[in-house]
């Protein structure tokens, strides 16, 4: 029972230990990105991870109780809510960000960006080639 109780407090801290890694990663990023759409990925994505790692840290601290499945759903809840409106925001950001231009490539039709996707991967295909005969 004793090895049982120091490997759930090892798991529970390592996954504390990767939450709070994730976090200062997400400090890193909202600060020193220049372009807000990077500075949002950047807090969007530590944030669902970060707070899903801490999270499962302290359920392992805790045990099978209610208060676990409690923090489960909480995992879950920002698993589905932080994507979405993330997504929103940068939606946002695009529509009403007149000087979108001066940070992203932006394509007026969706047939262009298909035509240059299809171009460059037919290059890629044809250096293969090369590759393979030399």
């Amino acid at each position: 029972m004793q090895i049982f109780e120091i490997v759930r407090l090892a798991v529970g801290t390592g996954l504390l230990l990767c939450g709070l890694g994730i976090f200062l990663m997400e400090l890193y990023g909202a600060f020193h990105f220049d372009y807000v759409l990077n500075r949002m990925h950047a807090a969007a994505m530590g944030d669902t991870l970060g707070i899903s790692f801490s999270l499962i840290g302290l359920m392992v601290f805790n045990g099978l109780t209610f208060t676990t499945m409690k923090l489960a759903l909480i995992v879950i809840f920002f698993w589905i809510a932080s994507p979405i409106s993330s997504h929103m925001l940068a939606r946002l950001e695009v529509t009403t960000n007149d000087n979108l231009r001066q940070h992203c490539e932006v394509y007026e039709e969706l047939s262009a960006l298909e035509e240059e996707l299809a171009r460059k991967e037919e290059e890629e295909r044809a250096k293969e080639r090369e590759g393979r005969l030399s």
